[in-house]
């Protein structure tokens, strides 16, 4: 058997753009654009604060310049942070989140005063974008609750009964194996529970809220 070699490109069906490395340079830069984003200041406004011209700290925010170790305590002082707190963006590993069967998270959310259970099966800790993955099972006593909203987008994929489930002015009538994908900013959910008790998958992608 042939094994791939990990540092080996591989072509996938996904449309997502080829991870690469980031150099020294470019992951101070992502560091400190994230910060001086984070802390609602201009580039004018933070290269005052560390002495340095705007050009210079624009090129050092996308990576073309190495900056001296002088530039770079300055900038950590005019963002207020430790200067390791620029490099973090280089050391950083990257998430990798493994629930056991059985063991995911009961997350409270609206639809569990109605009989629906939602076990949270990862969490990843950083990055511009949440994906929060559930299995949500409604039990017996659940009842129809088609007043979820929020932002991102929801995909759905039925594994056990039967449901007839809304989306805005549309309903579709999911089985074993059906799939949904959708906008959650428009009201959603389960609207008729034709065969109980049943389980889906869900996995709900948004844009992180600066902290």
């Amino acid at each position: 058997m042939t094994v791939q070699r990990p540092d080996t490109p591989l072509a996938t069906g996904s449309g997502a753009p080829a991870a690469e490395a980031r150099t020294l340079e470019q992951s101070l830069g992502v560091q400190v654009r994230a910060l001086r984003r984070r802390a609602e200041r201009t580039i004018a406004d933070v290269a005052a604060a560390a002495g340095i011209s705007t050009g210079m700290l624009s090129k050092i925010e996308n990576g073309q310049i190495s900056a001296s170790l002088g530039t770079i305590q300055a900038l950590a002082a005019a963002l207020h942070v430790p200067i390791t707190a620029l490099f973090s963006a280089f050391e950083e590993k990257r998430d990798c989140s493994f629930v056991p069967a059985g063991q995911g998270v009961t997350i409270d959310r609206r639809g569990t005063k109605s009989g629906h259970l939602y076990s949270l099966l990862g969490h990843a800790l950083g990055g511009d974008v949440a994906v929060e993955p559930y299995l949500i099972t409604l039990r017996q006593e659940a009842e129809p609750y088609i007043g979820f909203r929020h932002e991102g987008m929801e995909f759905i994929y039925m594994l056990t009964g039967e449901v007839l489930y809304r989306h805005a002015d549309r309903s579709y009538h999911l089985r074993p194996g059906d799939s949904l994908l959708f906008d959650s900013a428009a009201p959603h959910g389960p609207e008729k529970l034709i065969r109980k008790p049943m389980t889906y998958l869900s996995v709900i992608v948004h844009a992180r809220r600066p902290d």
